[in-house]
């Protein structure tokens, strides 16, 4: 009997020394207190969701978080991440093409995203016809978080003066009067300019589309050094109309107190700004509790105050009577929901992907080199 006590005993103690030891141990943190992106997508937007999930995660886990990001344009972060050979200086990459996060995946540079099956299923598969656009990757490799029209920007008083209509389609851009008027940036620098010289191309097919963007070229009074000049230059007055605007960099404009209008064409490209977690990363918590956070009603508010639209049908761009998500809604011509209207999208990505330099390469010899004899 002493015997069985004296081993119960040990057992016991044994027990509470295990237990102490279990509880003296740190409880894994649920995120880590830094991440870092690398994005093509503009501060406007960066800025604010940032911000925000950096409270959210104060408030909700009580971590202090320190956030930033890395701007670059979409060619520029692919290479960087090709660079890096899975070993990132950053934790996400935000904005693009969906064919090159394809590509990255290919080679094992991104990681599943392993979000709840309900936060995915909220998202529909593709949006528009005759060619969908998808809207997450079926592997699971990266999901859209907004949708984005690239369309054409124009100011009321330059056009008033010059005797033009408002435009509402890329064919008005070409009007006799808006010579020296066009304002636009190269599609080697931009990827929102060469998705829509690709649905020019591909809407007239290559012979007519390219004459199309030469027409286009002896308009234009300007090609900017970036996309997010071209709306600040029309905002100013100083050209008439912008070819190839993403909806939010010209809603800041907007927000400025500029006289700009914007409006997305029948065929205007909409971009699903998909979002991915780099293999590697140092921070993949915080990277997927960022995602989520993006995708939750919350995140999506603070996007669609900047000007774009939610990524699913379940939210609408709403809010009190001269918010800026009402006067977003104004700004793009009553769209609360790409999810309300019909998408028409004739875009194909993986052509485009095809000959992504091959198109660049043309525009400089066609375009950028005789763009003198063009205006002439």
């Amino acid at each position: 009997m002493v015997h069985s006590l004296k081993t119960f005993a040990i057992a016991l103690v044994s027990a509470s020394l295990a237990t102490g030891l279990v509880s003296a141990q740190p409880a894994s943190p649920v995120i880590e207190d830094e991440l870092v992106l690398i994005t093509p997508v503009a501060k406007t937007l960066t800025d604010p969701t940032l911000a925000d999930f950096a409270k959210y995660a104060k408030e909700t886990w009580n971590i202090n978080l320190k956030t930033s990001a890395l701007a670059a344009g979409t060619p520029v972060a692919y290479g960087r991440i090709l660079e890096w050979k899975g070993r990132p200086e950053v934790d996400i990459v935000w904005g693009g093409e969906s064919a090159l996060y394809d590509k990255l995946a290919e080679q094992k540079l991104l990681v599943q995203l392993d979000l709840p099956k309900a936060v995915m299923d909220a998202i529909p598969a593709t949006i528009g016809k005759p060619k969908p656009i998808y809207l997450k990757d079926p592997k699971g490799f990266w999901t859209g978080t907004v949708l984005e029209p690239y369309g054409l920007v124009y100011q009321p008083t330059v056009l008033k003066r010059l005797g033009v209509p408002e435009p509402k389609d890329w064919d008005d851009l070409l009007h006799p009067k808006l010579k020296g008027q066009v304002a636009q940036c190269a599609p080697s620098r931009s990827s929102s300019s060469h998705a829509t010289y690709e649905v020019i191309l591909q809407r007239d097919g290559d012979e007519k589309g390219w004459a199309w963007l030469k027409r286009l070229g002896a308009n234009t009074g300007m090609f900017t050094a970036r996309s997010r000049d071209v709306p600040s230059v029309v905002a100013r007055g100083e050209f008439a109309a912008g070819f190839a605007v993403p909806s939010y960099m010209a809603f800041e404009d907007r927000l400025a107190g500029f006289d700009i209008k914007f409006v997305a064409p029948k065929t205007a490209w909409i971009t699903p700004e998909p979002i991915s977690v780099l293999a590697g990363a140092k921070h993949p918590k915080a990277a997927r509790a960022f995602i989520e956070y993006l995708l939750s009603e919350r995140g999506q508010r603070v996007a669609m105050e900047r000007g774009v639209f939610p990524i699913t049908p379940k939210f609408r761009v709403q809010g009190a009577p001269g918010s800026r998500a009402e006067m977003a809604v104004e700004f793009t011509g009553g769209i609360r929901s790409y999810f309300d209207i019909d998408v028409t999208n004739i875009y194909e990505d993986d052509k485009a992907q095809g000959r992504y330099e091959q198109v660049n390469e043309q525009f400089r010899k066609d375009i950028e080199s005789v763009w003198d004899q063009l205006k002439r």
